[in-house]
């Protein structure tokens, strides 16, 4: 089984930037997609990014521009980097992962999933 943390959330003002972690723990797999989610209150779950075992990353439409998704492998940690936050952006925040052998990750058929963290952006 595959343990997921995720930290980093908080306060910030608009504009501003946070760095979120997921530090995974357990089993490793050969071949695996690492993914970011977000549900805000009332709304459904939204992807944000993902990102594959070579290190190829995919956003959704809505961040891209604004968030970065990387890992260290070292540190069995995946992050993601946000920055020019807005107050919309408000939502906790998930790390997710998945067995896939695929090249394209997508937002579909994540086994693993953290805690969340949340991240409030204040206007």
């Amino acid at each position: 089984q595959v343990q997921l943390v995720e930290s980093g959330g908080g306060s910030v003002q608009a504009a501003g930037s946070l760095r979120l972690s997921c530090a995974a723990s357990g089993r490793t797999y050969s071949s695996y997609c690492m993914a970011w989610f977000r549900q805000a209150p009332w709304k459904e779950r939204e992807g944000v990014a993902t990102i594959n075992r070579n290190n190829s990353p995919m956003y959704a439409d809505s961040v891209k521009g604004r968030f970065t998704i990387s890992q260290d492998n070292a540190k069995n940690t995946l992050y993601l980097q946000m920055h020019s936050l807005k107050p919309e952006y408000t939502a906790m925040y998930y790390c997710a992962a998945k067995y896939s052998g695929a090249w394209y990750c997508g937002f579909y058929g994540y086994d693993y999933w953290g805690q969340g963290t949340q991240v409030t952006v204040s206007s």
